[in-house]
């Protein structure tokens, strides 16, 4: 191989390897540029999970505390009825009772 073509093929190789330098450089940076938006938008995305965890938590906490007062209004309605019926159920007897007396007689 003459020098002379040698030359030119070693100023050829330089000029490319200078542009996949340049063109890596570049790509490089918009990589970058590309990542941090990511990163961002990643960190804005765990943020919103986090405050719909903690939403979450407080509604669940606000059910079940309504769920328990709610039971407890349940529970105290019951036994008033249950207390009421069983008045009923003596006075029902009782004119049974009358009833029956009279009846006899």
């Amino acid at each position: 191989m003459d020098k002379e073509f040698k030359d030119y093929l070693d100023s050829k190789l330089a000029d490319l390897r200078g542009y996949i330098n340049e063109k890596s450089e570049e790509t490089r940076r918009h990589f970058d540029v590309v990542s941090e938006g990511l990163r961002s938008d990643i960190r804005m995305i765990a943020e919103g999970h986090h405050l719909l965890d903690n939403n979450i938590e407080r509604l669940r906490e606000e059910n079940e505390a309504a769920h328990k007062e709610i039971l407890s209004a349940i529970k105290f309605s019951y036994a008033e009825l249950d207390r009421r019926i069983r008045i009923l159920e003596e006075r029902y007897n009782s004119l049974e009772d009358r009833i029956r007396r009279l009846e006899a007689v």
